[in-house]
């Protein structure tokens, strides 16, 4: 029989705060992270992003460590792992690096150029907390943050780890933006997610960090399956059957031994382009759960590449813990084709099963589902 495996500690660092308590004062409030910006490195025009104060991460990371060789991604995924390593990380604790671009921002000097390698970038991080295992890096597109806790669980069960830690975060980088805006992909204003009228994504930066274990003591959280398929659609188009994600769901489903019906809550992608949410939403209901309550998170945290999954993960264990439903921000009421339960106001509700998907460039789509202790 395959070990239960168990989340215990989250942290995250955003615009709207450097720890989960603030940043779910900030979600029930309403806010958004998600402003105009005007910072000619990344555009000639106003932008909307959600973008953290450099000198906001520069002050917190003194407290850590007085040195200056850090990138501004290598501080904020440091001081998202801070706060839950309670004990020097062991022979038999893993570190996964989950990202999707890394210190791209450092290939423009050619002073920093080796930083810009992934595994340069986990390697900083697992010695700076001394981790005796050789850290292993995610980097699949968006689907990376939650595909790491996947990852995170089947390494527990094999008996390679008896703990991970999983560490997740993107910056907001010139390559990036450019990428997407020659995509035509950005929205001129907040973005929509599931509204008819979507036109686009916000990027944003964030980093997270959870901490699996097979130690059932002090948790609340259990990850109960997990699938992640890749349907090979297009470089960076979503299949317009959404077969990748509903074939991950499928597998998720029967991996948790729990039907459709039971799922109370879906955290889902939503990044408010035009194909990806419309994707979605044949996805969930050839999966039968087009009226289980949905959000995305893209409203209020704009696109973090792959801290996005863990991110969400974050913030979603945090709703079912409260049980409550947070309002899809940027969301306006409009219906598409395939309609979906799209939440719309905070609101009570019974959360035991909920379910975090993902999709990215490439084909890829991960789906995970965990259960409320």
């Amino acid at each position: 029989m395959l070990k239960e495996v168990f989340i215990s500690d989250t942290n995250c660092i955003t615009p709207l705060g450097f720890d989960v308590e603030t940043n779910m004062a900030a979600i029930e409030s309403g806010a958004s992270a998600v402003k105009i910006h005007d910072n000619p490195v990344f555009s000639n025009k106003p932008f909307y992003g959600s973008i953290i104060d450099q000198h906001k991460i520069d002050g917190e990371f003194a407290s850590l460590s007085p040195s200056t060789k850090y990138t501004h991604l290598e501080k904020m995924l440091i001081l998202a792992m801070n706060p839950i390593i309670r004990s020097a990380p062991g022979k038999r604790t893993g570190l996964i690096l989950s990202t999707t671009k890394g210190n791209v921002s450092a290939l423009a000097n050619p002073v920093t150029i080796n930083q810009a390698y992934l595994g340069e970038l986990a390697k900083t991080i697992a010695d700076f907390f001394g981790f005796q295992t050789n850290p292993i890096v995610i980097s699949n597109a968006c689907v990376s943050g939650i595909m790491a806790i996947a990852v995170a669980k089947r390494l527990i069960q094999s008996d390679a780890y008896d703990d991970v830690y999983i560490v997740a975060g993107d910056e907001f980088s010139k390559f990036v933006f450019s990428g997407f805006s020659s995509f035509q992909a950005l929205s001129a204003g907040s973005c929509q997610p599931y509204s008819s009228g979507r036109d686009g994504l916000n990027l944003g930066e964030a980093a997270a960090a959870v901490h699996i274990t097979s130690d059932k003591s002090d948790t609340s959280i259990k990850i109960l399956g997990d699938g992640a398929i890749n349907d090979a659609n297009h470089i960076s188009g979503p299949s317009r059957t959404g077969e990748g994600l509903f074939k991950s769901i499928q597998s998720a489903l029967k991996e948790a031994k729990i039907q459709a019906a039971d799922i109370d809550y879906i955290s889902a992608h939503g990044t408010a382009t035009l194909y990806n949410d419309e994707m979605e939403s044949v996805a969930f209901t050839r999966a039968g759960l087009q009226c289980v309550p949905v959000n995305s998170y893209k409203g209020i945290y704009g696109h973090t590449l792959g801290a996005s999954g863990l991110l969400e993960t974050v913030v979603a264990i945090e709703s079912a813990r409260r049980n409550k439903l947070y309002k899809s921000v940027g969301y306006d009421g409009s219906e598409m084709p395939t309609p979906i339960n799209v939440i719309t106001e905070n609101s009570e509700g019974e959360i035991k099963y909920f379910m975090k998907t993902a999709s990215g460039f490439g084909g890829c789509n991960t789906a995970v589902i965990f259960e409320k202790l």
